[in-house]
């Protein structure tokens, strides 16, 4: 018996076939149209319905290549279930190179939306009803914040067994045990029984291999765990995974040009030195030490900071 087709909007995938879907947002100032690019690919042989998506905030630009890699290479016929990719979640913030919407709402904390809310809300609740309700796994991919890097890392509830496996299928160099925050997409799928995996790596506004290939062979693992797609030559060989339970910012005791000593990935002991302050005339200020042992997960790429400024993210 023919699998059933995929219902997503007002179209139809059929099975072991694929196609993108345009969701309507918005009417623009301009007269145009804003929609929620949508690209279905829709197995020929049943399996599980998951979703993968990119640039929930507008200037995280990572994640879109990583979709677009997996998605130009991912055979219908061959699939076992389903993949719904959402590249661009916040379109409007993505067409002007804004973390935000227009209105400065913070898209990863409106989910699960309101259909007659705000312009924010509107799009979570478009997203849950066309996307999350109709899947059970999603991969949320992130980068870090403006002037921020991040390393490769899994965040995820490592206390369920389910996402846990997941987690190390994925195979990022760490996975971090992170809490749910309200109005958040990972806290919106548990609410409708779907997982979250939210990958974080790299900068905003930048494209850089190094985490691009880490999401694009990570996104792979977990199809392969699902048992979606056939094992490749190239993800035999499972990367050593670092779990962590819990994480801290080391933050600036004074202003100054700051001198980093360390780089992501390294792993510190508490109280080692992990650079130091200057003035602009080259006198030292203060220096920065590491306030627990871990592994640095991200920092900043900002040469000057403020007293307080968040500078060097650990993992312990």
């Amino acid at each position: 018996m023919a699998r059933e087709s995929f219902a997503i909007g007002n179209v139809r995938v059929r099975a072991g076939s694929a196609k993108s879907v345009e969701l309507p947002i918005t009417r623009l100032v301009t007269g145009g149209d804003a929609s929620l690019p949508v690209h279905v690919v829709h197995g020929k042989e049943p399996g599980p319905v998951i979703w993968v998506n990119a640039a929930i905030h507008g200037d995280e630009v990572l994640g879109v290549e990583i979709i677009r890699r997996v998605m130009t290479d991912l055979d219908p016929k061959a699939l076992r279930g389903t993949v719904v990719f959402v590249p661009v979640v916040n379109v409007l913030g993505f067409m002007n190179g804004d973390r935000y919407l227009p209105d400065r709402r913070d898209l990863n904390r409106m989910f699960p939306g309101s259909a007659r809310g705000s312009l924010a809300s509107r799009i979570a609740r478009l997203f849950m009803d066309e996307v999350v309700a109709k899947c059970e796994l999603g991969i949320d991919l992130h980068t870090a914040a403006d002037k921020r890097d991040n390393y490769p890392q899994i965040r995820a509830d490592l206390d369920d067994p389910v996402t846990r496996r997941l987690a190390m299928a994925f195979g990022a160099p760490v996975m971090l045990h992170a809490k749910l925050r309200d109005g958040s997409l990972r806290q919106a799928g548990l609410d409708v029984g779907a997982r979250v995996l939210l990958f974080e790596a790299g900068m905003a506004m930048r494209f850089d291999e190094p985490p691009i290939r880490i999401g694009v062979e990570g996104v792979r693992r977990v199809l392969v765990h699902l048992d979606m797609i056939d094992l490749r030559p190239e993800l035999i060989e499972p990367p050593y995974v670092e779990e962590c339970r819990s994480s801290g910012w080391v933050r600036a005791r004074g202003t100054g040009i700051l001198h980093l000593e360390v780089d992501l990935g390294a792993e510190v002991r508490e109280g080692q030195r992990l650079g130091g302050l200057s003035d602009t005339l080259g006198r030292r200020v203060r220096l920065v030490h590491a306030d627990r042992t871990g592994v640095v997960i991200g920092l900043t790429r900002a040469p000057i900071v403020n007293a307080g400024d968040a500078i060097v993210h650990i993992a312990n």
